[in-house]
């Protein structure tokens, strides 16, 4: 179809993008005024706080961090001295009722699919109220819950890797010991609801 090209840019724009949006203009009124807020600020901090306890404490448990830490809210895990993938680790975590996502590293060998490290951050758990005692908790479950996988090896071949991550997840969702942690960590979050 030689009109392809057209048709493709008319759908995006003004199709899917362009033109005012005013929700998002209200949404970032609001962001705006809640970050020029004093207790924002408080918030902000926090967030960094809890955030350099998780790395301090994650470091601590052999974990490398890409940067050696953190000065922000994020987190990024270098998996590949445990010898776990990301992707298995990010569902093992997740069953364990631990949310983050899977990720590249600086230098990664491994394609994005399947990448070696994790990502995750605190301002979830900050806006909870959870402090500096909660993050030690947590890094404990992260450590526990990668132990729990580290005998799980992504085979090297592309073509067996999706039918061992269907068979890994089935593994993980009876796993006896991710599922306690999971237990544990809906224990704490009893006392730090959302609303």
């Amino acid at each position: 179809d030689p009109d392809m090209g057209k048709k493709i840019d008319s759908a995006i724009i003004p199709g899917l993008q362009g033109g005012p949006h005013d929700n998002q203009t209200a949404a970032i009124a609001v962001c705006l005024k809640e970050a020029a807020a004093p207790s924002f600020k408080k918030y902000g901090a926090q967030v960094v706080k809890n955030a350099k306890v998780l790395a301090k404490e994650l470091i601590k448990n052999g974990f490398e961090l890409s940067s050696g830490g953190t000065d922000n809210h994020l987190l990024l895990v270098d998996l590949r001295n445990k010898g776990v993938n990301g992707k298995i680790a990010a569902y093992a975590l997740e069953v364990a009722n631990i949310v983050l996502n899977m990720n590249g590293v600086p230098f990664d060998t491994q394609p994005p699919f399947y990448p070696s490290g994790i990502r995750l951050g605190t301002p979830a758990i900050t806006t909870r109220g959870m402090k500096e005692k909660e993050m030690v908790k947590i890094a404990n479950w992260i450590t526990r819950a990668i132990d729990e996988v580290k005998d799980e090896v992504l085979p090297q071949e592309k073509e067996k890797r999706s039918d061992f991550v269907k068979e890994f997840r089935k593994r993980a969702d009876k796993n006896k010991n991710l599922l306690k942690i999971a237990q544990e960590v809906k224990s704490l979050t009893k006392n730090f609801p959302t609303a």
